[in-house]
């Protein structure tokens, strides 16, 4: 039996990740007969059809979708292999990276990233942009450097990730709101109107959940999608926000903060970036960046 062409895994994790031989056929560089042509030739040393066509597309069959992620991995792994070793030199390097974050972290952590930034690679600039899901594509092609989040079902199990910190959820209200002088209850805490932050627009979460196993529930005013917008609603108002402590340090200055009076869970944020830049020296020195200004924020 003849060794495999080991050229058909680029080609296969190409034609996995974009669905399309006209897509995969630009990327590569190659035309159109000749990514067809590729396409046969996978289907036969596989002994699967892997793209089958449904309308006017094609979709992965269950072998392929099993395959993609693997795959993925091993080209990844191998372009890392053959990449040539390089010594980073800080203050030469230009580069821009693009930081993918929750609502209220560069508020809380980018003076201190920024800083870092500045000081050791001044040639480097951050383009921060918001996270309004926790879809992995962006990492996966290459759009996002580097990613904050929890890591959770909608991770994507290639993607790596390195904790940071713990958070947990607190209630916060303007300094001079009616409740700023009580000893805030479950009950008290549940009877006063609310802004709920949800990405999804949702108007229900998990603190919803923990009110209904006491039997409450809170009024909930208003939805918004982030953090920064319900405490500048709290601001001029008697709403409630319950918002993620460590996330939103500097955004709560002034305003009253109070632990909440039912057990919440604590969480993990961790950064998250895909395996294609492991081993990028630059990669890793903000990686390890960030990772020092989050541990010494952890007070």
């Amino acid at each position: 039996m003849s060794k495999p062409d080991l050229n058909l895994l680029f080609t296969l994790d190409v034609l996995l990740a974009e669905g399309s031989v006209a897509r995969a056929a630009y990327r590569l560089r190659l035309s159109p007969s000749a990514m067809s042509r590729a396409l046969a030739r996978l289907r036969e040393t596989t002994g699967d059809p892997l793209l089958v066509r449904a309308g006017r597309g094609l979709v992965p069959t269950p072998r392929a979708i099993e395959l993609r992620e693997r795959v993925g991995r091993i080209v990844d792994e191998a372009e890392a292999v053959l990449r040539p070793a390089e010594r980073l030199d800080l203050g030469r390097l230009v580069r821009t990276f693009t930081l993918r974050t929750s609502d209220g972290f560069v508020e809380n952590f980018g003076p201190s990233l920024i800083a870092r930034i500045q000081k050791e690679a001044p040639g480097v600039q951050l383009r921060f942009v918001q996270k309004p899901n926790k879809d992995s594509a962006p990492l996966r092609e290459g759009t996002v450097d580097l990613e904050t989040g929890v890591v959770g079902k909608a991770t994507s199990p290639e993607v790596r990730s390195q904790a940071l910190f713990r958070d947990r959820f607190i209630g916060v209200i303007r300094a001079t709101h009616p409740l700023a002088d009580s000893e805030i209850t479950a009950p008290l805490y549940a009877a006063n109107r609310h802004v709920s932050v949800s990405r999804r627009g949702l108007a229900k979460g998990p603190i919803d959940e923990a009110l209904l196993h006491l039997g409450l529930e809170r009024d909930v005013a208003t939805i918004v999608d982030g953090y920064s917008t319900a405490l500048s609603l709290c601001r001029s108002t008697d709403l409630v926000a319950t918002v993620a402590e460590k996330h939103t340090q500097h955004l709560r200055a002034g305003m009253h903060s109070f632990a909440l009076p039912f057990p919440m869970p604590e969480f993990t944020v961790s950064m998250l970036w895909h395996p294609r830049l492991d081993a990028d020296p630059g990669h890793r020195w903000l990686r390890e960046c960030l990772r020092e200004v989050c541990s010494r924020s952890r007070g």
